[in-house]
């Protein structure tokens, strides 16, 4: 029987360089010379660190993150969990991203609910951090694949390990 998994995994390499990117483009802007302005990637947690002298400031770095984030892998800034601004040290403040590696449960059940309720000829089942898809005919797995992609947009989610 035809199978197919959906997941959703975090490209490391691909987020390391877009942070390395930015942080470069931060330190040659002119307007941040002299600032607190800076960017920080902690791999072993997957969380950004995003610092600057006032709110502007950060949404001026995260205008300059983003881009340079969705440049190397679509859809990677959908993975962001913005965390609450914190004031560290006077008028400096920071805020954490957090990326979300992995379809959460709550997604997960999202996505199976969504599958059973168009009453395809597909069963849907969860393992672990991602979402096996079984059906009768490729077609209807194709099928499958449009319908998640249509209803599904706020996290991006791969569609592989494909077997016949």
């Amino acid at each position: 029987m035809p199978s197919f998994d959906i997941t959703s995994e975090v490209d490391k390499v691909a987020l390391s360089n877009s942070i390395d990117t930015a942080s470069k483009q931060i330190t040659n802007r002119y307007d941040f010379k002299g600032t607190s302005a800076k960017v920080e990637f902690n791999e072993k947690d997957f969380v950004i660190t995003v610092y600057g002298e006032n709110d502007f400031q950060l949404d001026q770095i995260k205008d300059i993150l983003l881009p340079a984030m969705e440049k190397k892998e679509p859809d990677s800034a959908k993975r962001l969990e913005h965390k609450d601004v914190q004031t560290v040290a006077g008028s400096k403040v920071k805020q954490d991203l957090v990326v979300r590696d992995g379809i959460d449960s709550d997604l997960a059940k999202k996505i199976v609910r969504t599958i059973k309720d168009s009453r395809m000829k597909v069963q849907a089942s969860i393992q672990g951090e991602s979402v096996r898809v079984n059906g009768g005919k490729r077609d209807l797995l194709q099928d499958a694949i449009a319908l998640v992609k249509k209803n599904i947009t706020d996290f991006p989610l791969k569609f592989g390990n494909f077997r016949d």
